[in-house]
């Protein structure tokens, strides 16, 4: 499917966010207004604006970022390496500070490219949002403007599967399951996080999380060409 593409150019990774507070009562009423005009589609008539704000992850605008784990191939001694690593933090700016320096630093030549699910209609363009608002500087690889479509850095593991089929919506668990691939969804889906963070303050476990999924886009990708996946005893955390 990719098969010209060199692996080892390739940086798999996954995002984790949370609403930007942990109680409605601590958003401004500027923002609790403006939270529920952009929610009403959503919403419908089934809940109030406070009701839906456990959802307000998903939005840049009203949430923040977490998390962020990556994973890459290296070659050692003839096999095969995915090492994987986190960025987390109460400090959103911090994190995407550290994040970009990973990108300036190592994964800054045009051949390399950015790897997700749902990766160009959440991760990408959550992140250079957030990177916006926090006043960072947009890496290279996140700055999409004036660059034709196939000019963008990045690969998305849903877009492939979808085959030009636009309609089509595959979960990762899904994809996962179908195709023999070890699940990520070992702990606590996506719909928990929030309050993971928020509640048991348990941020490692978030961590931990957002590192299996990002393992699991890399073996997708193996999959989609026909390539074995890479064994547990590979699977290096740096």
């Amino acid at each position: 499917m990719v098969n010209k593409l060199n692996l080892k150019n390739i940086l798999f990774l996954d995002i984790e966010t949370v609403p930007q507070h942990e109680n409605w009562n601590d958003v401004s009423k500027e923002m609790q207004e403006l939270y529920e005009a952009k929610t009403k589609y959503q919403r419908k008539d089934e809940f109030t604006a406070e009701e839906f704000y456990h959802r307000a992850g998903i939005w840049a605008e009203f949430g923040k970022i977490i998390c962020i784990s990556v994973g890459y191939f290296v070659e050692l001694k003839g096999a095969d390496q995915l090492r994987v690593t986190s960025f987390y933090s109460d400090d959103e700016k911090q994190l995407l500070i550290d994040f970009k320096t990973l990108l300036e630093d190592h994964f800054n030549k045009p051949q390399h490219i950015l790897c997700a699910h749902n990766g160009k209609e959440f991760d990408f363009p959550y992140i250079a949002r957030r990177m916006i608002i926090q006043q960072v500087e947009l890496p290279k690889k996140l700055d999409l403007f004036g660059k034709k479509p196939w000019e963008v850095p990045h690969l998305d593991t849903l877009e492939l599967w979808k085959f030009g089929d636009y309609k089509h919506y595959t979960s990762l668990k899904l994809l996962t399951h179908i195709l023999g691939v070890p699940s990520p969804k070992q702990d606590i889906d996506g719909s928990e996080v929030a309050n993971v963070y928020y509640e048991e303050k348990n941020l490692p476990r978030i961590v931990e999380y957002c590192e299996r999924d990002t393992v699991a886009v890399a073996q997708l990708l193996l999959r989609f060409n026909n390539l074995s996946l890479v064994e547990e005893k590979n699977i290096i955390k740096v």
